[in-house]
């Protein structure tokens, strides 16, 4: 589960286990990568969590897109 933070000051959140690739993709480098994050790029990773399986990091983007931003600014 990651947290991206774009150009706009805007964040991006997602799950992936290739981070580097999918930053790569987000950021325009390489074909994939979300719509959001190829119109307001270049975007940095700002924050990342470790989860044991993919149905977890699921449940963590739930609760994280469900976030108001100052709550997702205190996981930076």
């Amino acid at each position: 589960m990651y947290l991206l933070r774009c150009i706009n000051n805007s964040l991006y959140c997602g799950v992936n286990n290739d981070l580097d690739k999918r930053l790569r993709q987000h950021n325009g480098e390489i074909a994939g990568g979300a719509k959001y994050t190829r119109a307001n790029g270049p975007c940095v990773l700002a924050y990342q969590e470790q989860v044991k399986d993919r149905s977890t990091a699921l449940k963590r983007e739930c609760e994280i897109k469900s976030m108001t931003r100052d709550e997702k600014l205190t996981l930076l």
